[in-house]
């Protein structure tokens, strides 16, 4: 009976599991091409650093608290008319990723920051005195020294975005959806336990490999 059940459900669960991993991806995409940039400026504009300028890290680092401090559904019910505006449409994974990646950006934003401060001084400092330009010690020294701490920043992000993608299947269908639409309103315990299973594993593998490759890079 409850094989069976599954097995009727294996198409939805095709299409649900499909959905989040195009939301996340999409939303994921965004915050590395907008967050890496972002976090990189919050840390060299800070006090003391090369590109000292106390305005904009200050601008930058309001925004950020800002989007960081809104819940996610809120967000997602307040970013609405944007992306309606972006997509031409308020419902489906596509709609839902431009939610996700406002969250995102910020996100990811203070991880990279948090992972250059814990780059010694020493090292920047030294590329300073030998003459080197703000963006050679950025593409030279910054992201080389947290490469390691980058890839565990981009781990962390794809498990929340996997998290909040399960709160944007109000809006964008997905693994969320379907534990809302089966799970809750059908009192479905099969497939709501089901739901749980699969992001859990998509979790523990998405860890696995972020850990492997952060070894990898990690050359110091």
């Amino acid at each position: 009976m409850l094989l069976d059940a599954l097995i009727r459900l294996i198409p939805e669960l095709n299409k649900a599991f499909l959905e989040t991993v195009y939301m996340v991806a999409i939303s994921l995409f965004v915050a590395v091409v907008a967050g890496l940039p972002l976090g990189i400026l919050l840390f060299v504009t800070d006090r003391g650093l090369f590109l000292e300028n106390i305005a904009v890290k200050s601008v930058l680092g309001f925004i950020v608290n800002m989007i960081r401090s809104i819940p996610f559904i809120i967000l997602l019910v307040g970013l609405l008319p944007l992306t309606k505006l972006i997509t031409g449409t308020t419902i489906g994974p596509t709609a839902a990723s431009v939610s996700l990646s406002v969250a995102a950006v910020p996100f990811f934003a203070r991880i990279v920051e948090t992972s250059l401060r814990e780059i010694e001084k020493g090292v920047i400092e030294a590329a300073i005195a030998v003459g080197a330009t703000p963006w050679m010690i950025i593409k030279d020294v910054l992201l080389p020294e947290t490469r390691p701490g980058i890839v565990h920043g981009i781990t962390i992000t794809t498990i929340s975005l996997v998290g909040y993608s399960a709160m944007a299947g109000i809006v964008g269908g997905g693994i969320g959806d379907l534990a809302i639409r089966f799970g809750y309103y059908r009192y479905d315990n099969t497939i709501m336990i089901t739901t749980i299973v699969i992001l859990i594993c998509l979790v523990q593998i998405i860890q696995f490999i972020g850990d492997r490759i952060a070894r990898l890079v990690d050359k110091r």
